[in-house]
């Protein structure tokens, strides 16, 4: 057995050299996980990150309101100005961004986006269902960027 370190540089550089050719390819699922990290180099430089301020799941209903057993969840994002609600059903999210402002918003989990929308003139969107697991929405308009925290909406 050699002794390692070896004490001849070129033996050491050698040695290296044969362990960065042996090394195989990069497995699949670490090259998804370095580009899913190489997004979140800028994302204070552009979006503000808006907190859940209300959700229906967890929160009382305020007194005197009436309201049927159906399966809609209501929850509301706050970031200083920046209000999002949505409702969120079986049929898909339906949302308000204010101040309202025309621009998309997108929602994603953590392996990507799954549905994408326009922001028209008053603030609303549609998306589609949410998948299980946390959820997170991103909305860019013309007068500002936020993202709401993490959310599981099913």
């Amino acid at each position: 057995m050699e002794q390692w370190p070896p004490v001849d540089d070129d033996a050491l550089t050698a040695e290296l050299g044969a362990a960065l050719w042996d090394a195989g390819p990069v497995p699949e699922e670490f090259l998804t996980a370095a580009r899913a990290a190489f997004t979140w180099r800028n994302v204070d430089a552009e979006l503000v990150l808006a907190e859940l301020t209300f959700d229906s799941a967890c929160d009382a209903e305020p007194a005197g309101l009436t309201r049927s057993a159906g399966s809609t969840r209501t929850l509301s994002f706050r970031s200083g100005p920046v209000v999002l609600e949505i409702e969120v059903s079986d049929a898909g999210i339906v949302g308000q961004l204010s101040p309202p402002r025309g621009g998309r918003v997108r929602a994603q989990t953590a392996s990507g986006t799954y549905d994408e929308a326009p922001v028209d003139a008053v603030g609303f969107f549609s998306l589609g269902a949410p998948p299980p697991g946390p959820v997170q929405l991103r909305a860019r308009t013309d007068g500002y960027a936020v993202a709401t925290t993490w959310v599981c909406l099913r």
